[in-house]
């Protein structure tokens, strides 16, 4: 096999356009310091030392995409609201383009307060719309998306799906329509919704839980032969070319089918001082689609994966991976 050339990989990062397609949101943080417990309620008192605001969900998977080189566009709905101008302007000083984003006078932008004392989580409060987009904001978010895809040399489609409305049926089909006519692979990170809808995809990324709410399976996969049962009804149910399963601090499982002949390849977690787990699947989802679209072997778009998503695990909130931390774990991994 030939060896894999990381500064190759980095630099051909650069030349790459992905569409992101799904629900985004802010992931709004409250910062404070605990030093007492509340008269009024056996809850601690955090007193306010910082407030921040970072892009979520499907915009976490464009940031994590800018971050690493690639151009990234983002389509998706968010509220004629407050928080929807909040989300716009953290878009821009990202550099990242909004002309993918759609105003909606009926829906909330969906945002994740999370509160933070000590360094610790204490809580969190989502405010969010989860039906599905009405007919008039469907069809500015398909013009949107066939317009992108239209003007640009879009590399790979990335599916982000959290259940919030904005990914239905209907809006896969016309997708994966569209990509099969410009010869564009699709990506998906799915959520139970969906889940049998995602017919025919390039690469599929569920956990453990995902893939049994999607299935229905009776329980949760725990053996490696429970999961390469499952992967493979899934691979049967969906006729998808690659299952990257994530299995947490476990590592993932990647099963393909070339050529009629069905392979596997299992990658152990690399041992991490681990702090959030929150967004590794926006960094994972993100790293995958480059590599797929580099035509990186499966062994090797898990190996990538598994290393980024554990990368951001040790900072603390939602967050990209860092590109150098990234590259320079990358040429020690692929060196040995």
């Amino acid at each position: 096999m030939k060896v894999l050339s990381i500064e190759w990989l980095f630099n051909k990062f650069n030349n790459l356009k992905v569409l992101v397609i799904g629900d985004v949101m802010l992931d709004a943080y409250i910062w404070g310091k605990v030093e007492r417990i509340s008269p009024e309620a056996p809850v601690p008192v955090v007193a306010v030392q910082k407030r921040e605001s970072r892009l979520g969900g499907a915009a976490n998977v464009g940031l994590n995409l800018k971050t690493l080189g690639a151009e990234a566009y983002l389509c998706a709905v968010v509220g004629s609201d407050v928080k929807g101008m909040e989300f716009r302007n953290c878009l821009h000083k990202a550099g990242l383009p909004d002309n993918g984003i759609v105003d909606s006078i009926s829906r909330k932008t969906t945002v994740k307060f999370r509160i933070f004392g000590n360094n610790a989580q204490m809580l969190r409060v989502d405010e969010e719309t989860t039906n599905r987009l009405d007919a008039h904001e469907y069809q500015m978010l398909t013009e949107r998306i066939k317009n992108i895809i239209e003007r640009n040399k879009i590399d790979t489609v990335i599916f982000q799906d959290y259940d919030k409305g904005v990914i239905t049926p209907q809006l896969i089909d016309f997708v994966n329509n569209l990509a099969t006519k410009n010869k564009i692979p699709v990506i998906v990170d799915p959520k139970k919704n969906n889940f049998l809808f995602y017919k025919n995809v390039s690469l599929i990324k569920p956990n453990l839980k995902e893939i049994a709410d999607g299935l229905n399976l009776p329980a949760i996969p725990a053996t490696i032969d429970e999961i390469r049962r499952a992967v493979t009804l899934l691979q049967e149910t969906l006729g998808t070319e690659m299952v990257l399963n994530t299995l947490s601090e476990k590592g993932m499982f990647m099963q393909w089918t070339i050529e009629g002949k069905t392979l596997n390849y299992t990658i152990d977690a690399h041992l991490r001082n681990v702090a959030d787990v929150s967004g590794a699947g926006d960094t994972v989802i993100s790293v995958a689609a480059l590599c797929y679209a580099l035509k990186l072997s499966p062994e090797n778009i898990t190996k990538l994966s598994n290393l980024a998503g554990g990368i951001v695990c040790e900072e603390v909130g939602v967050t990209p991976v860092n590109k150098q931390k990234f590259k320079k774990q990358a040429i020690r991994l692929f060196s040995k």
